[in-house]
């Protein structure tokens, strides 16, 4: 099995031998809290990747937003290029959750666009976690909310190996079962196609290989690694593994038992809302988990059935769902890149969406069990958290609590550099001075940073600037996730 093996031209300097020395000991003597505090470009990062390149176990670094932890993952992939350094955040460019106005009488339908890059990396972070164990993975606070049961997701996995006695059609339709789409025609991740006696696969996880399994009769006879795209053969495998396609995925039997339940409490719902002469809210209760259960029975699977994640699972109530932490292994080791904002964030997921799925259970719109879809509440994130790392330049009264006041301190600069100073200048004609700024950084071919009160405002600069013939781009909230990597990189 692989090891952690960090690739670096540098060497610790500073204050990072002893915060890395101070950190590891730790760790190795048990401390499930540590507090790493280091001024901006002390090498916070560097320190980090050190920690795990001596300790040799699966790491978790959490981030407070999708652009840090696109950062964090291009420098840990840069520093660990041999090992299986992933990415976890939410995979939606734009998401609308189902919500409930009662005072207008609103009903607003989810509505969500999916980034498949992004897709494509989580399902790669899960599958590397349960493969290997050089696995280091950067991730949002998208990783505290719920996610298919690691047992459940490994149980559906596809073992093939040469030479193996396996019906042709028996495997196209396991393929379906854990969520691949049959065709033909336009091959993308998530699908497979059949051609005579061969079968292409292109896993969920992957982004430039394919499977194609070729059958003799009832024996695979080959499997090789292709390039999707020209189909030309890039490896020959004696055996592979086919991860399912989705994170919520249930053998026949458990799809049975769940839709028993679900219409037991569909039932039981229906009564409650009966009794109390809501018929309005019974009526629509029921045709909508009526047409949820048909979608089941005939695909598998339907829209929101992480709503109904309850039930496949077999949680009892209000027991909270499985999350990347369910996938993490004993060992691991977890940092929380600047803290003190990642942990409040974290203690505040929980009550905004309990609040908002209330109001849809209230009203017919979903029934009880949809409330345990849900994040982790804080106090269960605290009980799932392995050993921690709390990294900030300015660490709140949470994290010195929990590492009992003792804190490790990186205050001396690899590079030497001091804080620069800081000049207040007058709002008149501060363009003008930006421009002047901009020019004398650029013949020191170094890059400017340019903050604005609003999107409008850097908008609308930006469009001034690039008619000055200066190379230029606004970054704010509205850019995609990969799209704002690539222009902190330009």
């Amino acid at each position: 099995m692989a090891d952690f093996k960090l690739q670096s031209d540098y060497q610790p300097c500073g204050d990072q031998p002893q915060a890395i020395k101070e950190l590891v000991e730790g760790i190795e003597r048990g401390d499930n809290h540590q507090v790493l505090l280091g001024v901006t470009g002390s090498g916070k990062t560097f320190t980090m990747a050190n920690v795990v390149n001596q300790l040799q176990r699966p790491t978790l670094v959490l981030a407070h937003n999708k652009t840090l932890a696109a950062q964090l993952y291009g420098e840990f992939k840069e520093l660990f290029p041999d090992n299986a350094v992933e990415y976890f955040v939410s995979y939606y460019d734009y998401y609308q959750p189902e919500a409930y106005v009662p005072s207008t009488d609103t009903f607003i339908d989810k509505d969500s666009s999916i980034n498949e890059e992004i897709d494509k990396l989580r399902h790669s972070a899960t599958r590397s976690l349960l493969t290997r164990r050089d696995v280091l993975i950067v991730a949002s606070v998208s990783c505290i909310y719920g996610l298919g049961s690691p047992e459940a997701y490994a149980g559906m996995l596809v073992n093939l190996h040469t030479g193996m006695e396996l019906e042709r059609n028996k495997f196209l339709h396991h393929l379906i079962e854990i969520q691949y789409e049959r065709n033909d025609i336009d091959f993308h991740r998530g699908t497979f196609r059949v051609r005579g006696d061969s079968v292409e696969i292109f896993p969920a996880y992957e982004e430039k290989r394919a499977l194609r399994i070729e059958f003799f009769g009832d024996e695979i006879e080959a499997i090789s690694e292709i390039d999707p795209l020209r189909g030309k053969v890039i490896d020959r495998l004696e055996r592979t593994s086919i991860f399912p396609a989705s994170h919520y995925v249930a053998t026949k039997p458990t799809l049975k038992r769940a839709i028993g339940e679900i219409q037991d409490e569909l039932q039981q719902r229906i009564q409650y809302f009966q009794e109390r002469n809501m018929l309005l809210e019974a009526q629509r209760i029921e045709q909508r988990t009526l047409f949820d259960i048909e979608m089941i029975e005939e695909m598998g699977y339907c829209q929101g059935i992480e709503n109904y994640s309850r039930f496949l699972d077999r949680r009892k109530v209000g027991e909270p769902p499985a999350t990347l932490f369910s996938y993490l292994p004993d060992n691991a080791l977890m940092f929380i890149d600047e803290s003190h904002v990642s942990v409040s964030q974290v203690g505040g997921m929980y009550r905004g969406d309990r609040s908002r799925k209330e109001t849809l259970v209230n009203y017919g719109f979903r029934l009880p069990s949809a409330l345990d879809n849900r994040p982790l509440m804080f106090e269960e994130f605290q009980q799932r958290q392995p050993q921690t790392v709390y990294v900030s330049a300015t660490p709140a009264d949470y994290e010195m609590e929990k590492a009992q006041g003792v804190f490790v301190e990186q205050i001396i600069r690899p590079t030497g550099l001091v804080d620069p100073p800081i000049e207040i200048r007058p709002a008149t004609e501060q363009v003008d001075d930006l421009i002047e700024e901009i020019r004398i950084t650029v013949k020191k071919n170094a890059r400017v940073l340019v903050t604005t009160l609003t999107k409008r405002m850097a908008e609308d600069l930006t469009g001034y600037l690039k008619e000055l013939n200066i190379r230029v781009n606004y970054l704010h909230s509205d850019i995609d996730t990969l799209e704002r990597v690539q222009i902190i990189r330009a």
